[in-house]
């Protein structure tokens, strides 16, 4: 069979996998009585915080034979792979499930279109067989890019947002509630403009009201975000709590920190500006002063 004949069975297949993953996106087959449960069973569900199972009910079906052959092989790989997920904002049981699966679906994804893209421009030589991998491996690294970038932007998010926190947090405390309400009181105050410690916050908050002990929710807590300054917090909470100090004057102390630090690294991308702007200067400012001022001047010479 050559290639003129499958090319045209590739080309439908692609499509098929493209009209039927955005058919999964759009499909709803449960009753609003099921959603109501699936919010008691998972309270980040409510309020359309969660995705749900609506949102992506036929990828989700699929979802474990997608991901079977990329399942990590120890326990210590997926308590990786669930960090970097939580770590990117994604706290789902079923997160990893569903980025192995997305992985493998594009995967095939890629292979279809480097196979019908290689083929019908290189025939099946070395060069198409080529163009499949790299489509291939393209597209099954989209995901891991993605989950990078989402982790780096929401762990600055959280860093720069955490002073504000921790200073109405010290009001909290020093007005006589407890650190649960306050806790609580941040996530209802700064909801709007601190979205990601929020919802950190009120996941936590569910966690103690579960019974959970504090010290294994702030643990949580510290390893979810990933970011080093909650891990000091975390950690600056734990020995307050163990050792029976001010659990106000330790949190005073944290947010003045953070508060200097996120002023040093104002003032580090202050001084860099000058010579960032350096090379624009150099590129698209210069040449238009040179002709401005030696044009003229050069029009006289040569016209002596």
């Amino acid at each position: 069979m050559s290639i003129a004949t499958l090319l045209p069975w590739m080309i439908f297949g692609a499509f098929a996998v493209g009209v039927w993953a955005v058919l999964s996106l759009f499909s709803k087959d449960e009753s609003r009585a099921t959603e109501r449960l699936d919010e008691m069973r998972d309270p980040t569900l409510r309020g359309g915080k969660g995705k749900g199972k609506n949102g992506m009910s036929l990828f989700e079906r699929a979802a474990p034979t997608l991901s079977k052959a990329l399942q990590p092989k120890s326990e210590l790989e997926s308590n990786e792979l669930r960090v970097r997920l939580a770590t990117a904002g994604y706290n789902l049981p079923n997160a990893a499930q569903i980025y192995l699966a997305l992985k493998m679906l594009l995967l095939l994804v890629g292979a279809i279109l480097g196979g019908g893209v290689g083929m019908l421009t290189y025939g099946a030589t070395q060069n198409g067989y080529l163009t499949i991998a790299c489509v291939a491996g393209f597209l099954f690294y989209i995901p891991d890019l993605a989950v990078a970038f989402l982790s780096s932007s929401r762990k600055q998010k959280i860093f720069l947002s955490m002073p504000d926190c921790l200073d109405l947090l010290v009001v909290c405390v020093e007005a006589g509630l407890g650190l649960d309400a306050g806790m609580r009181r941040i996530a209802e105050e700064l909801c709007d403009t601190a979205p990601e410690l929020c919802s950190e916050l009120n996941l936590a908050n569910m966690q103690l009201q579960m019974g959970r002990t504090r010290r294994d929710v702030l643990h949580d807590l510290g390893v979810r975000t990933g970011c080093d300054d909650m891990k000091a917090l975390v950690a600056t909470l734990i020995q307050s709590e163990r050792f029976g100090s001010s659990i106000a004057q330790a949190l005073r102390v944290q947010s003045e920190a953070m508060r200097t630090k996120r002023r040093q690294m104002a003032e580090e991308k202050a001084q860099k500006t000058a010579v960032q702007m350096l090379f624009p200067m150099i590129l698209f400012i210069f040449p238009g002063i040179f002709v401005v001022l030696v044009g003229p001047a050069a029009i006289k010479m040569c016209n002596m």
